[in-house]
Protein backbone atom coordinates (compact mmCIF):
# COMPACT_ATOMS: atom_id res chain seq x y z
CA UNK A 1 0.00 0.00 0.00
CA UNK A 2 1.57 3.35 -0.79
CA UNK A 3 1.44 6.78 0.63
CA UNK A 4 -2.02 8.27 0.46
CA UNK A 5 -3.87 5.02 -0.03
CA UNK A 6 -5.86 3.23 2.06
CA UNK A 7 -7.73 0.01 1.99
CA UNK A 8 -11.55 1.73 3.48
CA UNK A 9 -12.34 5.06 2.01
CA UNK A 10 -15.02 6.55 4.17
CA UNK A 11 -16.16 9.62 1.67
CA UNK A 12 -14.81 10.58 -1.92
CA UNK A 13 -15.20 14.11 -3.46
CA UNK A 14 -17.99 14.21 -6.14
CA UNK A 15 -16.41 14.76 -9.71
CA UNK A 16 -15.54 18.26 -10.62
CA UNK A 17 -16.66 19.92 -7.22
CA UNK A 18 -14.70 20.67 -3.60
CA UNK A 19 -15.58 18.40 -0.61
CA UNK A 20 -17.78 20.45 1.79
CA UNK A 21 -18.09 19.74 5.19
CA UNK A 22 -20.58 21.55 8.09
CA UNK A 23 -19.91 21.72 11.66
CA UNK A 24 -22.76 22.08 13.94
CA UNK A 25 -21.17 23.34 17.55
CA UNK A 26 -23.32 23.59 20.83
CA UNK A 27 -26.60 22.32 20.08
CA UNK A 28 -27.62 21.49 23.74
CA UNK A 29 -30.47 19.00 22.89
CA UNK A 30 -32.50 18.19 26.12
CA UNK A 31 -31.70 21.46 27.84
CA UNK A 32 -34.25 21.87 30.53
CA UNK A 33 -36.46 19.54 28.89
CA UNK A 34 -39.41 20.13 31.92
CA UNK A 35 -39.66 23.34 31.47
CA UNK A 36 -41.43 25.04 27.76
CA UNK A 37 -38.47 26.54 27.24
CA UNK A 38 -36.46 23.40 26.78
CA UNK A 39 -38.57 21.81 24.07
CA UNK A 40 -39.00 25.07 21.81
CA UNK A 41 -34.90 25.47 21.91
CA UNK A 42 -34.98 22.18 20.13
CA UNK A 43 -37.38 23.59 17.65
CA UNK A 44 -35.12 26.60 17.22
CA UNK A 45 -31.76 24.39 16.72
CA UNK A 46 -33.49 22.11 14.20
CA UNK A 47 -34.63 25.15 12.37
CA UNK A 48 -30.86 26.56 12.33
CA UNK A 49 -29.56 22.72 10.80
CA UNK A 50 -32.11 22.87 8.27
CA UNK A 51 -31.46 26.02 6.85
CA UNK A 52 -28.16 25.94 6.99
CA UNK A 53 -28.42 22.46 5.48
CA UNK A 54 -30.33 23.79 2.71
CA UNK A 55 -28.14 27.12 2.09
CA UNK A 56 -24.83 24.56 1.86
CA UNK A 57 -25.96 21.17 0.71
CA UNK A 58 -22.43 19.60 2.44
CA UNK A 59 -21.17 16.49 1.84
CA UNK A 60 -20.23 15.57 5.28
CA UNK A 61 -21.85 17.01 8.53
CA UNK A 62 -20.05 17.31 11.97
CA UNK A 63 -21.09 17.30 15.12
CA UNK A 64 -19.01 19.17 17.17
CA UNK A 65 -19.65 18.22 20.76
CA UNK A 66 -22.08 19.12 23.49
CA UNK A 67 -24.50 17.75 21.10
CA UNK A 68 -26.65 17.29 24.09
CA UNK A 69 -27.23 18.86 27.96
CA UNK A 70 -27.18 15.38 29.75
CA UNK A 71 -27.06 17.28 32.86
CA UNK A 72 -30.63 18.55 32.02
CA UNK A 73 -31.73 15.13 30.92
CA UNK A 74 -33.92 12.81 33.48
CA UNK A 75 -33.70 9.87 31.32
CA UNK A 76 -31.49 7.38 31.08
CA UNK A 77 -31.59 6.92 27.13
CA UNK A 78 -30.35 10.37 26.55
CA UNK A 79 -30.20 8.66 22.90
CA UNK A 80 -33.73 9.95 22.21
CA UNK A 81 -32.72 13.42 22.36
CA UNK A 82 -29.05 12.33 20.36
CA UNK A 83 -31.20 11.32 18.10
CA UNK A 84 -33.44 13.96 17.65
CA UNK A 85 -30.19 16.16 17.24
CA UNK A 86 -29.05 14.62 13.88
CA UNK A 87 -32.45 14.06 12.20
CA UNK A 88 -32.03 17.20 9.73
CA UNK A 89 -28.95 15.55 8.89
CA UNK A 90 -30.41 12.16 8.39
CA UNK A 91 -33.31 13.57 6.72
CA UNK A 92 -31.39 14.90 4.01
CA UNK A 93 -29.59 11.81 3.09
CA UNK A 94 -26.23 13.63 4.07
CA UNK A 95 -23.67 11.56 6.17
CA UNK A 96 -21.78 12.75 9.56
CA UNK A 97 -19.86 12.26 12.16
CA UNK A 98 -19.48 13.03 15.82
CA UNK A 99 -17.28 14.14 18.81
CA UNK A 100 -18.35 14.00 22.42
CA UNK A 101 -18.43 17.42 24.25
CA UNK A 102 -18.21 18.30 28.13
CA UNK A 103 -22.09 18.09 28.38
CA UNK A 104 -22.60 15.18 26.50
CA UNK A 105 -22.91 12.55 29.29
CA UNK A 106 -22.19 15.23 31.92
CA UNK A 107 -24.34 13.79 35.00
CA UNK A 108 -27.94 15.01 36.26
CA UNK A 109 -28.21 18.41 37.97
CA UNK A 110 -30.92 18.49 40.45
CA UNK A 111 -32.43 22.10 40.28
CA UNK A 112 -32.48 23.64 43.61
CA UNK A 113 -35.70 24.81 42.97
CA UNK A 114 -37.34 21.25 42.92
CA UNK A 115 -36.51 21.27 46.68
CA UNK A 116 -38.52 23.71 47.92
CA UNK A 117 -42.80 24.14 46.86
CA UNK A 118 -44.37 22.86 44.86
CA UNK A 119 -41.10 20.49 44.23
CA UNK A 120 -40.43 18.79 41.50
CA UNK A 121 -42.76 19.81 38.25
CA UNK A 122 -44.36 17.33 36.10
CA UNK A 123 -41.14 16.24 33.64
CA UNK A 124 -41.49 15.16 29.63
CA UNK A 125 -39.43 12.46 28.90
CA UNK A 126 -39.38 11.33 24.91
CA UNK A 127 -40.99 8.42 24.08
CA UNK A 128 -40.66 6.26 20.73
CA UNK A 129 -42.80 8.73 19.17
CA UNK A 130 -40.03 10.98 18.98
CA UNK A 131 -37.19 9.29 17.78
CA UNK A 132 -36.15 6.46 15.68
CA UNK A 133 -35.43 4.29 18.20
CA UNK A 134 -38.19 2.11 20.42
CA UNK A 135 -39.34 1.33 23.10
CA UNK A 136 -40.90 3.58 26.04
CA UNK A 137 -38.89 6.00 28.21
CA UNK A 138 -39.15 6.38 31.99
CA UNK A 139 -37.51 9.63 33.84
CA UNK A 140 -34.86 7.88 35.93
CA UNK A 141 -32.12 10.28 35.94
CA UNK A 142 -29.24 7.66 35.09
CA UNK A 143 -27.47 9.10 32.49
CA UNK A 144 -26.05 7.63 29.64
CA UNK A 145 -22.62 7.12 29.13
CA UNK A 146 -20.56 7.75 25.84
CA UNK A 147 -19.77 4.23 24.96
CA UNK A 148 -23.59 3.71 25.04
CA UNK A 149 -24.68 7.07 23.23
CA UNK A 150 -21.87 5.94 20.35
CA UNK A 151 -22.91 2.45 20.18
CA UNK A 152 -26.81 3.37 19.87
CA UNK A 153 -25.42 6.29 16.92
CA UNK A 154 -23.53 3.58 14.91
CA UNK A 155 -26.29 0.54 15.01
CA UNK A 156 -28.85 2.40 13.87
CA UNK A 157 -27.39 5.20 11.70
CA UNK A 158 -25.59 4.16 8.23
CA UNK A 159 -25.01 7.21 7.54
CA UNK A 160 -23.21 7.60 10.35
CA UNK A 161 -19.00 7.47 9.94
CA UNK A 162 -18.50 7.89 13.63
CA UNK A 163 -16.47 5.39 15.97
CA UNK A 164 -16.17 4.38 19.08
CA UNK A 165 -12.13 4.60 18.86
CA UNK A 166 -9.08 2.34 20.70
CA UNK A 167 -10.50 0.50 23.65
CA UNK A 168 -7.15 1.57 25.71
CA UNK A 169 -8.05 4.89 24.91
CA UNK A 170 -11.09 4.62 27.16
CA UNK A 171 -13.07 6.82 28.95
CA UNK A 172 -12.29 8.85 25.69
CA UNK A 173 -14.74 7.39 23.30
CA UNK A 174 -14.51 9.51 19.93
CA UNK A 175 -11.18 8.86 18.76
CA UNK A 176 -10.60 8.06 14.95
CA UNK A 177 -10.02 9.20 11.66
CA UNK A 178 -12.02 9.67 8.60
CA UNK A 179 -10.68 9.78 4.83
CA UNK A 180 -11.65 11.77 2.36
CA UNK A 181 -10.75 10.10 -1.44
CA UNK A 182 -10.16 11.70 -4.64
CA UNK A 183 -13.22 11.80 -6.86
CA UNK A 184 -11.13 9.95 -9.80
CA UNK A 185 -9.34 7.38 -7.90
CA UNK A 186 -11.06 6.03 -4.64
CA UNK A 187 -7.81 4.62 -3.49
CA UNK A 188 -6.14 7.45 -3.03
CA UNK A 189 -6.85 9.80 0.19
CA UNK A 190 -7.20 13.47 -0.60
CA UNK A 191 -7.14 14.88 3.54
CA UNK A 192 -7.38 12.71 6.35
CA UNK A 193 -9.78 14.15 8.95
CA UNK A 194 -8.83 13.26 12.66
CA UNK A 195 -11.52 13.35 15.71
CA UNK A 196 -10.11 13.29 19.51
CA UNK A 197 -12.42 12.95 22.94
CA UNK A 198 -11.41 16.12 24.57
CA UNK A 199 -12.95 15.18 27.83
CA UNK A 200 -15.08 16.38 30.20
CA UNK A 201 -18.48 15.26 32.10
CA UNK A 202 -17.72 11.68 33.37
CA UNK A 203 -13.55 12.66 33.62
CA UNK A 204 -11.30 15.62 33.28
CA UNK A 205 -11.68 17.91 30.30
CA UNK A 206 -8.09 16.82 28.40
CA UNK A 207 -6.43 14.97 25.38
CA UNK A 208 -4.28 12.43 27.24
CA UNK A 209 -0.67 11.52 26.88
CA UNK A 210 -2.23 7.87 25.32
CA UNK A 211 -4.06 10.47 22.98
CA UNK A 212 -1.61 12.21 21.56
CA UNK A 213 0.85 9.06 21.12
CA UNK A 214 -2.16 7.35 19.53
CA UNK A 215 -2.58 10.04 16.85
CA UNK A 216 0.84 10.16 16.57
CA UNK A 217 0.96 6.50 15.64
CA UNK A 218 -1.57 6.73 13.63
CA UNK A 219 -0.56 9.31 11.49
CA UNK A 220 2.98 7.85 10.96
CA UNK A 221 0.94 4.55 10.01
CA UNK A 222 -1.59 6.31 7.33
CA UNK A 223 0.76 9.33 6.58
CA UNK A 224 4.76 8.53 6.99
CA UNK A 225 6.16 11.64 5.16
CA UNK A 226 3.23 14.28 6.12
CA UNK A 227 2.27 14.59 1.99
CA UNK A 228 -1.74 13.93 2.57
CA UNK A 229 -3.33 17.36 4.55
CA UNK A 230 -4.37 16.49 7.95
CA UNK A 231 -7.57 18.28 9.36
CA UNK A 232 -8.00 18.01 13.12
CA UNK A 233 -11.48 18.15 15.22
CA UNK A 234 -12.25 18.14 19.38
CA UNK A 235 -14.72 19.81 21.32
CA UNK A 236 -12.49 21.68 24.23
CA UNK A 237 -9.93 23.90 22.86
CA UNK A 238 -6.32 23.51 23.86
CA UNK A 239 -4.58 25.97 26.07
CA UNK A 240 -2.73 26.96 22.25
CA UNK A 241 -6.31 28.93 22.25
CA UNK A 242 -4.88 31.46 24.61
CA UNK A 243 -1.77 32.44 23.50
CA UNK A 244 -3.53 33.41 20.22
CA UNK A 245 -6.93 34.77 21.10
CA UNK A 246 -7.67 38.44 20.38
CA UNK A 247 -7.12 40.54 23.41
CA UNK A 248 -10.50 42.68 22.30
CA UNK A 249 -11.37 43.72 18.40
CA UNK A 250 -10.31 40.51 15.79
CA UNK A 251 -8.02 41.90 13.66
CA UNK A 252 -5.60 40.32 10.68
CA UNK A 253 -4.03 37.99 11.20
CA UNK A 254 -6.97 36.50 12.77
CA UNK A 255 -10.71 36.36 10.95
CA UNK A 256 -13.96 36.28 12.45
CA UNK A 257 -16.91 38.56 13.86
CA UNK A 258 -17.46 37.83 17.77
CA UNK A 259 -14.73 37.81 20.42
CA UNK A 260 -17.15 37.86 23.64
CA UNK A 261 -15.29 35.66 26.42
CA UNK A 262 -12.14 34.11 27.01
CA UNK A 263 -11.10 30.96 25.93
CA UNK A 264 -12.10 27.84 28.43
CA UNK A 265 -9.08 25.50 27.67
CA UNK A 266 -8.87 22.22 29.01
CA UNK A 267 -7.84 21.48 32.37
CA UNK A 268 -3.98 20.23 30.98
CA UNK A 269 -1.85 20.23 27.97
CA UNK A 270 -0.41 16.43 27.65
CA UNK A 271 1.44 16.90 24.23
CA UNK A 272 -1.03 16.96 21.28
CA UNK A 273 -0.42 20.05 20.61
CA UNK A 274 3.37 19.71 20.17
CA UNK A 275 3.01 16.63 18.31
CA UNK A 276 0.49 18.99 15.86
CA UNK A 277 2.80 21.93 15.28
CA UNK A 278 5.82 19.44 14.45
CA UNK A 279 3.76 17.83 11.43
CA UNK A 280 3.57 20.12 8.14
CA UNK A 281 0.21 17.77 7.28
CA UNK A 282 -1.85 19.23 9.96
CA UNK A 283 -3.76 22.78 8.66
CA UNK A 284 -6.34 23.20 11.45
CA UNK A 285 -7.72 22.26 14.77
CA UNK A 286 -11.46 23.01 14.87
CA UNK A 287 -13.08 23.78 18.02
CA UNK A 288 -16.55 24.15 19.86
CA UNK A 289 -17.39 24.73 23.59
CA UNK A 290 -16.85 28.38 23.73
CA UNK A 291 -20.48 30.02 22.43
CA UNK A 292 -19.31 33.63 21.94
CA UNK A 293 -16.16 32.61 19.66
CA UNK A 294 -15.66 32.23 16.24
CA UNK A 295 -12.38 33.44 15.41
CA UNK A 296 -9.61 31.52 13.52
CA UNK A 297 -6.09 32.63 14.09
CA UNK A 298 -2.69 31.56 12.80
CA UNK A 299 -0.69 29.29 15.35
CA UNK A 300 3.09 28.65 14.54
CA UNK A 301 2.31 26.52 11.09
CA UNK A 302 -1.35 25.93 11.34
CA UNK A 303 -4.46 27.54 12.21
CA UNK A 304 -6.78 27.13 15.44
CA UNK A 305 -10.59 27.91 15.02
CA UNK A 306 -13.38 27.68 16.47
CA UNK A 307 -16.82 27.20 15.21
CA UNK A 308 -19.73 28.75 15.45
CA UNK A 309 -22.35 28.43 17.64
CA UNK A 310 -25.40 26.63 16.41
CA UNK A 311 -28.01 25.02 18.94
CA UNK A 312 -30.49 27.74 20.83
CA UNK A 313 -29.65 25.64 24.06
CA UNK A 314 -26.30 26.33 25.88
CA UNK A 315 -25.53 29.76 27.14
CA UNK A 316 -25.22 33.28 25.29
CA UNK A 317 -27.89 34.83 22.75
CA UNK A 318 -25.12 35.19 19.96
CA UNK A 319 -26.74 34.75 16.46
CA UNK A 320 -26.41 31.27 15.57
CA UNK A 321 -24.83 29.92 12.60
CA UNK A 322 -22.28 26.97 11.56
CA UNK A 323 -18.77 27.15 9.94
CA UNK A 324 -17.87 25.96 6.78
CA UNK A 325 -15.30 24.04 5.62
CA UNK A 326 -14.52 23.50 1.53
CA UNK A 327 -11.76 21.13 0.35
CA UNK A 328 -10.76 21.64 -3.09
CA UNK A 329 -8.35 18.13 -4.60
CA UNK A 330 -6.06 20.01 -7.18
CA UNK A 331 -4.08 22.05 -6.06
CA UNK A 332 -5.26 21.17 -2.21
CA UNK A 333 -6.80 23.97 -0.38
CA UNK A 334 -9.01 24.19 2.80
CA UNK A 335 -11.34 27.64 2.72
CA UNK A 336 -13.95 27.95 5.80
CA UNK A 337 -16.73 30.70 6.00
CA UNK A 338 -19.44 31.10 8.35
CA UNK A 339 -22.83 30.60 7.81
CA UNK A 340 -25.76 32.57 9.60
CA UNK A 341 -29.05 31.15 10.50
CA UNK A 342 -30.39 34.10 8.47
CA UNK A 343 -28.43 32.59 5.41
CA UNK A 344 -25.92 35.67 5.87
CA UNK A 345 -21.79 34.63 4.74
CA UNK A 346 -19.04 36.19 6.81
CA UNK A 347 -15.29 35.29 8.28
CA UNK A 348 -14.42 33.93 4.86
CA UNK A 349 -10.65 32.41 5.50
CA UNK A 350 -8.07 30.27 3.67
CA UNK A 351 -6.45 27.83 6.13
CA UNK A 352 -3.64 26.84 3.72
CA UNK A 353 -1.77 29.63 3.42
Amino acid sequence: MTVGETPEINAQMRAGAPFKIVLFADLHFGESAWTDWGPLQDVNSSRVMSTVLDDEAPDLVIYLGDVITANNIAIANASLYWDQAISPTRARGIPWATVFGNHDDAAFEWPLEWFSSPGIPQLRCPTEANSSYSGEEECDFRGTPRLELMKKEIDHNVLSHSKKGPKDLWPSISNYVLNVSSSHDPSIVVAYLYFLDSGGGSYPQVISSEQAEWFLHKAQEINPDSRVPEIVFWHIPSKAYEKVAPKSAIERPCVGSINKESVAAQEAEMGIMNILVNRSSVKAVLVGHNHGLDWCCPYQRLWLCYARHSGYGGYGDWARGARILEITEKPFSLKSWIRMEDGAVHSQVTLTT
